[in-house]
């Protein structure tokens, strides 16, 4: 039979090209996409796998670290620190701030800062490894590094109450000449106030700084590198809770006084200052804390012209450990 030239044109079931696929199956697609970093090929993963190479090898040997500049954790959760950048390392490197190692760049361009740091670390005997960029960049959460990763151990405090006892036993023992003086901070956060602090006691024949575990500054490379050597010599303690160890210095014989500028005597007319000693200074803007001002035996101020308002924290401390040095060398 004719069909006038036309094909027969047969009935289909299903879907026909064009109908947006072939299937419920094709309609489903592949899923959602990988994340960067579970892609074999992407930056990412490769990244993530050099990280969890590197955390394996810090969990086997035991050692943790922090963020540059963070504060080291409470007692027995110390953690590690980074020293960054050509300068800065360097810096750190001139003025004796305990290393674990100097970790420099594969390939890396050398100038004075780098040969100062490798011959200094080499004299000192810190291990020098040879450090590719991306685990330089993991160290340092991609802060500017220049090639140069100086790694801090986590220091170790001792605490507070046996670091009073162990001091006052030993001068009423007669070994140690000058009755016990000690500085506790009360808010401060600055590592660069604690390193000026631990540097003024140092110079003025002090016996400790005592900080909180909470809401305080600990000894990070900031605070090393402000104190220029003298945290090795001036032991750092921790106090679980600051105002408690305050009253068990009480108990001791130790004299605490807290430095304001709301005194109730000033410093040039301190009775105490060849007694055992604990000075408290607060941070500069709050001051004291409340209770902390409670347990003080006495409230010093310092005389400064009027226009001045208040005194650095440091500054402060320098000045008070200076009259109570006089105040000793002549009796």
């Amino acid at each position: 039979m004719a069909n006038n030239g036309r094909r027969a044109v047969k009935n289909k079931k299903g879907p026909t090209t064009g109908t947006g696929g072939h299937g419920r199956k094709a309609l489903e697609g592949r899923g959602p996409t990988p994340k960067a970093e579970d892609r074999e090929y992407h930056k990412a993963y490769k990244s993530k796998q050099l990280a969890e190479r590197s955390a394996a090898k810090r969990a086997a040997g035991g050692a943790s670290r922090s963020n540059p500049g963070a504060r080291s954790g409470p007692k027995g959760r110390a953690t590690e620190e980074v020293v960054t950048g050509r300068n800065s390392v360097v810096e750190a490197l001139r003025a004796g701030i305990p290393a674990k190692a100097l970790h420099v760049a594969i390939r890396i361009e050398m100038d004075d800062r780098v040969k100062e740091s490798l011959k200094l670390a080499a004299e000192r005997g810190i291990p020098l490894l040879e450090t590719g960029k991306p685990e330089l960049d993991r160290m340092t959460e991609d802060a500017v590094h220049q090639g140069l990763v100086l790694q801090i151990p986590p220091y170790e405090y001792q605490d507070a109450y046996d670091l009073a006892e162990e001091t006052v036993t030993k001068w009423k023992k007669g070994y140690i000449p000058n009755a016990p003086l000690f500085v506790a901070l009360d808010g401060i956060t600055d590592p660069r106030n604690l390193g000026a602090i631990i540097r003024s006691v140092s110079a003025f024949s002090g016996h400790g700084v005592i900080v909180p575990e909470r809401r305080s500054v600990g000894v990070t490379a900031s605070a090393w590198k402000t104190s220029a050597g003298a945290a090795v010599r001036v032991p750092v303690a921790r106090a679980a809770n600051l105002n408690n160890a305050l009253k068990q210095f009480k108990q001791m014989g130790i004299f605490v006084l807290g430095l304001d500028g709301d005194g109730d005597v000033s410093l040039p007319d301190l009775a105490l200052a060849t007694d055992p000693v604990c000075i408290v200074v607060g941070s500069e803007g709050k001051g004291l804390s409340r209770l902390v001002r409670e347990n003080c035996d006495q409230i010093i101020s310092i005389p400064i012209d009027s226009a001045m308002e208040s005194l650095n924290a440091s500054m402060a401390v320098g000045i008070s450990l200076y009259e109570i040095s006089r105040q000793r060398a002549t009796k």
